[in-house]
């Protein structure tokens, strides 16, 4: 069998992102489970708007309905829904903060940041991670006095992946007016795309 040299590469490539997502949780509490359901309703109201601004769009809501306990008696009920929205209007952030944080929510999460297309980004990236295993299996032919050949193999390896970073806002204290969201700095960040894979070369000697 020809000898073989197998080199693992990296590569990453870095972008500003243009899509974002916000995790909003909102609650309600009541004696019984409508009155629950009721107070949550008003709360999600008053959200409406905000999920009808402009490059907005609501990936998915999820009702949770519990009852509240005090020893072995149930005291009451608690109501919520979780949202998750998408902004593809990276641009309109602000407006759309602004107007979730006026609505009071429970929780509130985000953004994360994301590209809309990562298929540029990704292949950038593999092209890196081409380039820098091919030139370890050089260095490493060069060594053993050699040349490099011709590739064999080669395959994704684990590690690589999207990472997009998150600003967390998560529980935020109600105020007597909404704050300045302008004054967060939330401004789109670089979304890094890395791949890894493993080659195998032919040595020629």
């Amino acid at each position: 069998m020809a000898p073989e040299i197998v080199t693992e590469g990296s590569g990453w490539h870095e972008q500003p992102a243009d899509r974002a997502e916000l995790q909003i949780g909102y609650a309600g509490t009541g004696r019984d489970r409508s009155a629950a359901v009721a107070a949550l309703g008003k709360r999600v109201a008053a959200a409406e708007p905000a999920f009808g601004l402009r490059g907005v769009t609501v990936l998915h809501r999820r009702l949770a309905v519990h009852d509240q306990w005090r020893g072995n008696r149930v005291v009451g009920s608690r109501a919520t829904e979780d949202l998750t929205l998408r902004l593809s209007d990276v641009g309109a952030l602000e407006e759309v903060l602004a107007a979730v944080v006026a609505s009071e929510p429970a929780s509130l999460n985000g953004p994360n940041w994301q590209l809309k297309d990562p298929v540029a980004a990704r292949r950038a990236a593999q092209a890196t991670a081409v380039a820098d295993a091919r030139d370890r299996a050089e260095g490493y032919a060069a060594a053993l006095g050699g040349r490099l050949g011709a590739l064999l193999r080669l395959s994704e390896a684990a590690g690589g992946g999207m990472e997009p970073r998150a600003f967390a806002m998560a529980a935020m204290a109600r105020e007597a007016s909404a704050p300045d969201v302008r004054e967060l700095g939330l401004e789109p960040e670089p979304v890094r795309v890395t791949v890894r894979c493993a080659t195998s070369w032919e040595l020629l000697t």
